[in-house]
């Protein structure tokens, strides 16, 4: 996965971290949770404010 994989990586989270709630994860907690993604292979810093709203986001509607 790469950080453009918006919606695997949160799918990947809500599998990962179903005791999680993503309304409540700060941002340098989501971006270790990311990059410690089994499959996950991008440059980890890469990983900006923006691409980790997208990812919270999506993983709020996966875990709904």
């Amino acid at each position: 996965m790469k950080w453009k994989d918006v919606r695997d990586i949160a799918i990947a989270l809500a599998e990962k971290y179903p005791e999680v709630d993503p309304l409540k994860v700060n941002f340098v907690d989501l971006h270790n949770y990311v990059v410690g993604l089994d499959g996950f292979d991008d440059d980890h810093g890469h990983g900006g404010e923006k691409v980790l709203e997208a990812i919270q986001a999506t993983w709020i509607d996966e875990a709904e």
